[in-house]
């Protein structure tokens, strides 16, 4: 009586073919998580609730290495640490990337903002692309040139800084006062209007 086909083949083989599933499986995982973080809402969502581990209102903001693309006379260096911008005044921190829709379509807005609040507030972007599938330091680059932002930005090599912050869509505005503690979070496109008025408020507190 024939066996069946598949018992009888190599070891080998069987391997081969489990790990052509995983090729498949993994890239799928991910391509599929980029998609969720790229299509959050271009409205937005104000929040200062947490999950375990993360950063919530009233919480230290946690910090990590930047690397500058521009605005090291503002931040002090091509290389900061983020705890060092701390209490000079509040920052406005934008994660975004380079091959992110909704990022793109606020950064008008955020360099309107910057160029009316820079004495009383410190925005800083920090690209993440690299973390989400969504460009390449090359392709942020490209875009702050396209669109003509002058407001400080750099990126960071620590992964982690998605999970500290809690950055559960694309792009996401942590709101940090001068004490460094977090104020308010915004996921998704900001408009001026919303800037500038959660700004306010964090500055009057």
């Amino acid at each position: 009586m024939r066996g069946n086909s598949t018992d009888n083949q190599p070891a080998g083989q069987k391997a081969g073919r489990k790990r052509n599933k995983l090729r498949f499986l993994i890239p799928l995982a991910l391509v599929l998580t980029v998609a969720a973080i790229a299509c959050s809402s271009s409205t937005g969502s104000s929040s200062s609730s947490s999950g375990d581990g993360s950063s919530s209102s009233g919480d230290l903001a946690p910090d990590f290495l930047i690397t500058m693309y521009q605005g090291q006379d503002v931040v002090g260096g091509q290389e900061v640490n983020f705890s060092g911008l701390v209490g000079q005044k509040p920052i406005v921190l934008n994660f975004w990337a380079g091959l992110c829709p909704p990022c793109r379509a606020e950064m008008p807005d955020l360099q309107e903002f910057n160029d009316k609040f820079q004495d009383r507030a410190l925005l800083l972007g920090i690209d993440i692309g690299q973390f989400t599938g969504l460009g390449s330091q090359e392709d942020a680059q490209d875009l702050l040139q396209e669109l003509g932002v002058t407001y400080p930005t750099g990126f960071t090599t620590e992964g982690g800084i998605i999970r500290d912050y809690e950055v559960l869509g694309m792009p996401t505005t942590i709101f940090i006062d001068a004490q460094g503690q977090i104020f308010k979070k915004w996921t998704g496109a900001l408009n001026r209007e919303v800037l500038e008025e959660i700004t306010l408020e964090m500055l009057n507190q």
